[in-house]
């Protein structure tokens, strides 16, 4: 499909192998480096996904005005494929978040009302923006992208699942995946495609230590953005995955930094936390495996916090 302007470049995005933080005892490790996206994130994708199936199937009319609650990366994909097709965006998000991401989503048109949460990431924080959105969506007879709940943003990522096998064919065969949820979207996409070709894939979610909830732990503040929202995201269930793993928020951000001077992956805490999942599942599975994870975002969206000051 042809796409004016930006969007023709979403998606097919490299693949790499970690070369020192994984060792020879280990599976190899891959990234897939979404941070090549037109705004950094795998985001794009899911943002350009929702918007194309709306005008599609009619939900979404010419010049009206798009909603959405958003912690900054979802934000600014729609804010880039709403500026590129022409749709006002409304934001709800919060100074919890990377500034960096607020600053995008402006720069390219949006306009963004902020909820205060200096504290983090709390387990109120998300439900609080959610209702916003929905107030903004009533008062403006706006198209609610309402990105926890769109079954389309999943089919976005398929796509992404699909690149994989393409640049990962032949021996040994990809063992496991693993992913950081927040929509879990990204997660669900992959994991389909991955465990459609690979019916004995091992499929891990990642999640925050510190709001554990899916491990079966209590809902709690933390600093790694794009998950952890202290409830189970609506469209991911138990038959979804095989197993979760609780990062530490501290543990992802000096994975997150390691990466980046090791490696040359430059992202944030939720990729930290992917690659330190990844390579825990490498060691168990050793040689003669391949385990997949993503790099979720460019770690510029993070030079102003603490993960790099």
């Amino acid at each position: 499909m042809d796409r004016p302007g930006g969007l023709s470049a979403i998606g097919g995005t490299p693949v790499v192998r970690l070369a020192r933080l994984a060792g020879d005892e280990c599976a190899e490790v891959w990234v897939k480096m979404e941070a090549a996206n037109p705004t950094g994130s795998y985001k794009d994708r899911m943002a350009l996904a929702m918007i194309e199936a709306a005008e599609a199937d009619g939900r979404l009319r010419p010049g009206q005005v798009v909603v959405e609650y958003t912690g900054g990366s979802t934000g600014s994909s729609l804010a880039f494929v709403c500026a590129v097709k022409g749709y006002p965006l409304r934001i709800v998000s919060s100074d919890a978040f990377a500034d960096e991401k607020i600053a995008t989503m402006r720069a390219f048109g949006a306009e963004v009302e902020l909820i205060s949460s200096p504290e983090g990431i709390t387990p109120d924080l998300i439900p609080s923006m959610m209702r916003r959105a929905a107030e903004i969506t009533a008062q403006t007879g706006g198209f609610a992208t309402d990105q926890f709940n769109n079954t389309d943003m999943v089919d976005g990522y398929r796509r992404l699942g699909e690149e994989v096998l393409d640049q990962l064919p032949g021996s040994p065969p990809v063992s496991a995946f693993c992913s950081y949820v927040g929509t879990a979207g990204a997660y669900l996409g992959v994991s389909r495609v991955l465990a459609a070709a690979r019916p004995d894939l091992l499929r891990v979610v990642v999640e925050p230590a510190e709001s554990a909830v899916l491990s079966g732990g209590r809902a709690g503040t933390h600093h790694i953005e794009g998950g952890g929202i202290g409830r189970r995201p609506p469209q991911l269930h138990p038959a979804d995955y095989d197993e979760v793993m609780a990062i530490p928020q501290a543990e992802a951000f000096e994975t997150a930094r390691q990466a980046a001077r090791a490696e040359g992956v430059f992202s944030g805490p939720s990729t930290g936390a992917n690659i330190t999942a990844a390579i825990a599942i490498a060691r168990r599975l050793g040689p003669g495996h391949r385990v997949v994870t993503i790099q979720v975002d460019s770690g510029l969206k993070y030079l102003a916090g603490k993960l790099y000051s």
